[in-house]
């Protein structure tokens, strides 16, 4: 399959993406999330986050942390100590690349055009000039980032509920509402459909070389948090938190005080 029959695919899927039926089942998937998500009742502080799972949440914590200790932790080391650091380069942008569909869709459903009109482009430039997005020629023409967007951010569009903190296993910390997201998302990339088998699954393996890489690149960073931490869980609630409203663009009155945050900046202390 050619990569010019890739976007084309691409382009038709979204054309598809505007028929009644699509936006019948996202429209009740969206309410059936909007009403899902709990939130703190009047006695909650207002400066704390909303854990009424913790006790949950830190078993999950511990999973969490044995299995990157045993495993994910040295294997990520491993890997990019195997790796040069610009085939490593490569993959990531691969694996960002072929994420990019699944944005354009999300955009879409948020009502940003001119976000999924500017990841198409990209899209297209880096699948076509960019060598199936191993290079970013993109960003080297001048093209706009990338939105980097998700069914999270969708749901906070729509007026979605932040929801409980939440950690999940092997995935991490996130909120309610971002792990209605995440599973949404597992649907929304139109190349899961259009690319036959393995090529279906090129992202998949590529998003975990990826997150290896990563792993293994701040790897200081991580273990500051995960085992130098008088508390790992709630720094980890914490910076999460703090990060993904600030991502979603929440001013300051949306944050919380946290006693394990000394040594980390707060994003919205200006």
């Amino acid at each position: 399959m050619t990569h010019l029959k890739v976007v084309r695919l691409l382009l038709r899927y979204l054309y598809d993406c505007f028929t009644r039926q699509f936006k019948l089942l996202i429209s009740l998937i969206g309410m059936m999330l909007l009403v899902a998500c709990a939130r703190p009742d009047a006695s909650h502080p207002p400066d704390h986050p909303f854990d009424p799972y913790e006790r949950q949440n830190r078993k999950v914590h511990a999973f969490n942390l044995g299995v990157d200790r045993a495993l994910i932790r040295p294997a990520s080391k491993g890997y990019s100590n195997f790796l040069p650091d610009d085939i490593e380069t490569a993959i990531g942008r691969f694996a960002f690349n072929l994420a990019i569909p699944s944005d354009v869709v999300n955009n879409v459903l948020q009502g940003n055009m001119k976000g999924a009109i500017q990841d198409t482009f990209r899209f297209a430039v880096n699948t076509t000039v960019g060598l199936g997005g191993f290079f970013d020629p993109a960003t080297e023409m001048g093209l706009p980032q990338p939105t980097d967007t998700d069914f999270g951010e969708t749901l906070y569009v729509w007026g979605a509920r932040e929801g409980a903190y939440v950690e999940l296993p092997l995935l991490g910390p996130g909120t309610e509402r971002d792990t209605w997201g995440k599973a949404v998302d597992l649907f929304t990339n139109p190349l899961t459909y259009v690319l036959e088998s393995p090529e279906n699954l090129y992202g998949t393996a590529a998003s975990v070389s990826s997150g290896l890489s990563n792993r293994g690149r701040y790897s200081d960073t991580i273990d500051s948090i995960l085992y130098e931490s008088a508390d790992s869980y709630a720094q980890s609630r914490s910076i999460y938190l703090q990060n993904r409203r600030f991502e979603l663009g929440k001013g300051v009155d949306d944050t919380y005080l946290d006693p394990y945050s000394d040594p980390y900046e707060d994003p919205y202390d200006e």
